[in-house]
C-alpha cells in the first residue's frame, strides 16, 4: 500500500540515487510536502528511506511502512496542533477576551451564550468550534483564539441583546406603539401561510423553493386575487394581477432531495430555487430536529 501526497520539488536531495529498492523488497512510497525540518525529522525517524528519482517519492522498506509513515504523520500533526494551542493560549494571556460569555478551560474555551442566530452564524466561522449538545455550551480550541477575538465583539453584542432582561426591556418600550401594532400585524399574515405569486411566473407546486419567509413548499395556487389595498404593506409591489398560493415548510427529505441552484436569485424575484448557501443550514436544523425527535 503506498501512502501518496505530492512533494515539491525542492525536497529532492541531489546526492541520494534513485532506488529500486521497492522493486525487490516489500514497503511503501511515500511523499509529503518539502520543509526542511520535516525531512530532518522524517530522516531520523525512518534512517533506512531512500529517495526515488523515478518514483519521486520516498521509499520506506518494511511490510508495516505505511502504517508507520500514517502513525509519524499523525504523531507530527499532533505536535502541530500543540504548538498552534500554546500559541493561542500565550496570546490570550496577552491579550484577553474579558467577557461573562466566556470561560478558560483546560483545552480551549468554553462559550456560554443567550441563543442567537448571529452568534451561532459567527461561531461556526471560528475552525475546529463545535457544539456541546450535553453541557449546552460552545468550545473552541485555543489554536482558534485569534478567530475567535476577530468576531467577539458581533458576539459579544447579539448575546447582550438576547439576554431575557434586554429582550422584555425592548418588549415594554414597543408595546401600545405604532411598531408593537405593525409586527403583531405581519405575525398574523405570516400564520396564513399565503404568498401573493405573479400569474405569468407561478413556482412549481411540491418542490422547494425560497420566498422572503425562507425556504417553503407551495401546495396549491387558489387563483384569488390579491387586494394590494389590504397586503401591499407586507408584500412591497404586489400589484391585482397576483394571485394568492398556499405554502407549508419543507420536510428534512425535500430538504435533502432539493436541487440548489448554481446561479444567485435575479434581482427583485419573488420567489426562486435555493442556492446551496440556503439550503445547508436549513438541512441542518432538520437534521437536529429529527434527531431530537427520534431520540424522545
Amino acid at each position: 500500500m503506498s501512502v501518496i501526497i505530492s512533494m515539491s520539488k525542492e525536497a529532492e536531495p541531489d546526492n541520494i540515487e534513485p532506488t529500486t529498492e521497492a522493486d525487490i523488497r516489500p514497503g511503501a512510497d511515500v511523499s509529503f510536502p518539502f520543509d526542511k525540518m520535516t525531512v530532518e525529522q522524517f530522516r531520523k525517524r525512518f534512517p533506512r528511506a531512500r529517495w526515488s528519482d523515478t518514483r519521486r517519492a520516498w521509499f520506506v522498506p518494511g511490510s508495516t511502512a505505511s502504517r508507520r509513515f500514517t502513525r509519524w504523520l499523525a504523531e507530527m500533526e499532533a505536535e502541530a496542533d500543540a504548538f498552534a494551542d500554546a500559541k493561542g493560549r500565550d496570546a490570550f494571556e496577552f491579550d484577553p477576551i474579558n467577557s461573562v460569555y466566556l470561560e478558560l478551560g483546560r483545552a480551549g474555551f468554553r462559550i456560554n451564550t443567550p441563543y442567537s442566530r448571529t452568534v451561532v452564524d459567527r461561531l461556526r466561522e471560528v475552525p475546529y468550534s463545535r457544539w456541546d449538545s450535553d453541557l449546552k455550551q460552545w468550545h473552541v480550541p485555543f489554536r482558534s483564539y485569534q478567530d475567535l477575538k476577530d468576531r467577539w465583539p458581533e458576539i459579544e453584542e447579539a448575546a447582550r441583546r438576547n439576554e431575557p432582561e434586554e429582550r422584555r426591556r425592548r418588549a415594554d418600550e414597543k408595546k401600545g406603539t405604532e411598531q408593537e401594532a405593525k409586527s403583531k400585524a405581519r405575525t398574523t399574515e405570516r400564520r396564513r401561510r399565503r404568498y401573493p405569486l405573479n400569474g405569468d411566473d407561478l413556482p412549481p407546486v411540491g418542490r422547494v423553493v425560497t420566498i422572503q419567509y425562507g425556504l417553503v413548499v407551495f401546495e396549491e395556487v387558489t387563483g384569488e386575487l390579491v387586494d394590494p389595498e389590504v397586503v401591499g404593506e407586507f408584500y412591497p409591489g404586489v400589484t391585482a394581477d397576483h394571485v394568492w398560493g398556499m405554502w407549508r415548510k419543507p420536510t428534512f427529505v425535500e430538504l435533502v432531495q432539493a436541487w440548489p441552484s448554481k446561479t444567485p436569485p435575479a434581482q427583485g424575484a419573488e420567489w426562486w430555487q435555493p442556492t446551496i448557501e440556503e439550503l445547508r443550514p436549513a438541512r441542518r436544523a432538520a437534521s437536529r430536529k429529527r434527531a431530537l425527535k427520534a431520540a424522545l
